[in-house]
């Protein structure tokens, strides 16, 4: 029997080395990787790490004083960064390939974030109710729950807006990462329920719950919970209690849970990461979802429906503008930089759990979001004193954005603001978001000549 094992050892040896192995297992066969030896996995040369880096921005010309601090590791990850191809960004890509059509790298750009998610929410089942209603003389909100996959039953708000035609125009808007965590879809919708609501908005949005306001402006809309957030932010673990109402809460034992519930953030990327999807996945589908659920509303008109949010919000309007091909326009606020320079200038306060997709950043960069986003009609605002990205990197991404519009040959459907302002979505900046989505999804408009994606 000893010999026998020897033999079959040294069999699968033989068929690793060639290859078979693979083949009976129905992978490709790479070559192998020896210590002491320069072989190198035959991925293709597209994935492979750069011979020569790619220059990193200079520390000056970031614009404002880095804030990252990895200590004795900060200049190895910046160097580890600038060896990432980015042989899917949109300038590198038409650079490698001058004749090749925007369509032709958009779908490739597409396919690689899509399969970077990591995840399928499975059959569509909304399952919806209607819990609670609430009526003003500008809109109806419904108080509502649906599934958006077989194991996430997600709360939230649908608005109907009155006054106007129906079926109107619709948004998902999409509440921020910073903030209150037992407060998601709350602090953008409604009267504030806790204090810190009131304290939030008037720091981020001047003083108005968002969802309202744009329905007050003829808009239906939903919001929900992200995961991790308000109704849907773990209980039960940590010091947590299993069952309370954070708005019951006083505001010294809010900020206690507060932390506690941040504590597990660490924890719930492992446990996405282990259950074999991401963070940024689960958000994707679900606000996907949201789209269905509009659609099943007969007072929102299929062909006019857009997202916007600030901050985290800002990242899900990315994507969402991205890869969701109903969404016609988006107003993306407070989430826009190049890899490059925020590697140098900020990672440990601007990328969160919802950035992480291991084997998408080394391909693509956080401007292809929007450039692959075309047909849709997508305003980009970052404020220029918004200290959580560098200057130098805002301003690239609106360049790269830009240019790639007009590669698709749809310059008008792009838009960069950059005001004087801190990270926010005040009034000033909803009064340009507004005046969009009314160009896009409200005034009757001639066809483009792009393909909606």
């Amino acid at each position: 029997m000893l010999a026998t094992g020897v033999r079959t050892a040294r069999l699968g040896l033989r068929q690793i080395r060639s290859g078979r192995l693979a083949l009976l297992l129905g992978v490709p066969a790479v070559a192998t990787c020896a210590f002491g030896s320069d072989a190198r996995p035959a991925f293709p040369n597209s994935a492979r790490a750069l011979e020569s880096p790619r220059p990193s921005p200079r520390l000056e010309d970031l614009g404002r004083a880095p804030r990252s601090n990895y200590g004795s590791l900060d200049a190895t990850l910046q160097t580890l960064r600038a060896h990432r191809p980015l042989d899917l960004n949109a300038a590198e890509w038409r650079r490698q390939h001058p004749t090749a059509s925007y369509d032709e790298w958009a779908r490739q750009a597409r396919a690689l974030l899509a399969a970077g998610l990591h995840y399928d929410a499975g059959k569509l089942a909304l399952n919806a109710v209607t819990t609670a209603r609430w009526e003003t003389d500008s809109f109806i909100r419904e108080t509502i729950e649906f599934n958006t996959t077989p194991w996430f039953r997600v709360p939230g708000y649908f608005y109907t807006p009155k006054n106007v035609p129906l079926p109107a125009p619709a948004l998902v808007v999409l509440h921020e990462w910073g903030g209150p965590m037992f407060f998601g879809a709350d602090r953008v919708s409604g009267e504030p329920v806790h204090p810190v609501i009131v304290s939030h908005r008037a720091q981020y949005t001047g003083g108005r719950p968002l969802a309202d306001w744009y329905a007050s402006h003829g808009y239906a809309v939903i919001v929900i919970d992200a995961y991790h957030f308000g109704r849907r932010a773990p209980r039960g673990l940590g010091g947590l209690p299993e069952s309370f109402d954070p708005a019951a809460l006083d505001e010294a034992t809010l900020k206690r849970y507060e932390g506690l519930v941040r504590d597990q953030l660490y924890l719930g990327v492992r446990e996405l990461n282990w259950a074999g999807t991401t963070w940024a996945g689960v958000n994707f589908g679900d606000d996907s979802r949201c789209v269905d659920y509009l659609l099943s509303r007969k007072e929102v008109d299929p062909e006019r429906i857009g997202c916007t949010g600030l901050s985290g919000g800002g990242w899900r309007t990315n994507i969402l503008a991205a890869l969701e091909p109903r969404i016609k326009a988006a107003v993306s606020v407070g989430w826009m930089t190049t890899g490059d320079t925020q590697q140098s200038y900020n990672v440990s306060g601007a990328i969160g759990t919802f950035c992480l997709l291991p084997g998408v950043w080394n391909r693509i960069d956080v401007p292809d979001l929007i450039a692959m986003a075309a047909p849709k009609a997508v305003m980009v605002v970052s404020g220029t004193k918004d200290t959580l990205f560098p200057p130098l990197g805002q301003r690239e991404a609106a360049r790269q954005i830009a240019a790639a519009y007009a590669w698709a040959g749809l310059p008008d459907r792009f838009r960069d603001h950059a005001p004087a302002k801190e990270h926010c979505y005040d009034a000033e900046i909803q009064g340009e978001a507004l005046a969009w989505f009314d160009t896009h999804l409200k005034k009757e408009r001639p066809p483009v000549s792009g393909k909606p994606n």
